[in-house]
């Protein structure tokens, strides 16, 4: 996974997924894969998936050049709550998208080292034909 910036102030960790890399041929089947990982974890809670293309595409907005799936798996690690402050950085999410060939899959850094290097797993789990 590659770590970058988005609009300079946002850390995404991402990373590009060739479908011949992963036994995953759709954005269900990573969201199925992730949700796996999520309900395995005693200290996650899953919370939703949400399906930003339908919703793009329901109030007539844009979406990019390649896109055809994209969707966002919600969950939370929740593992303390010191103050009320780290409610601004909770939950947490990892987004999928499909762009034909390949699938495109990102992540905000969690202010938890914890849920970095979990979450970073899961996504490199997904590439099982490597």
């Amino acid at each position: 996974m590659k770590q970058t910036l988005l609009m300079e102030k946002y850390p995404v960790f991402g990373m590009d997924l060739s479908k011949s890399e992963t036994s995953c041929q759709s954005v269900d089947d990573i969201m199925a894969a992730l949700r796996a990982r999520i309900d395995a974890h005693p200290k996650v809670a899953f919370i939703a998936i949400f399906d930003h293309f339908a919703h793009t595409t329901a109030i007539g907005g844009t979406i990019g050049e390649g896109i055809r799936d994209a969707r966002n798996i919600v969950f939370c690690f929740g593992i303390a709550l010191p103050n009320a402050h780290v409610l601004a950085v909770r939950p947490r999410s990892i987004g999928v998208a499909d762009l034909g060939e390949r699938f495109h899959i990102t992540f905000m850094e969690p202010p938890m080292e914890i849920a970095t290097r979990e979450m970073e797993a899961w996504c490199k789990a997904l590439a099982d034909r490597t």
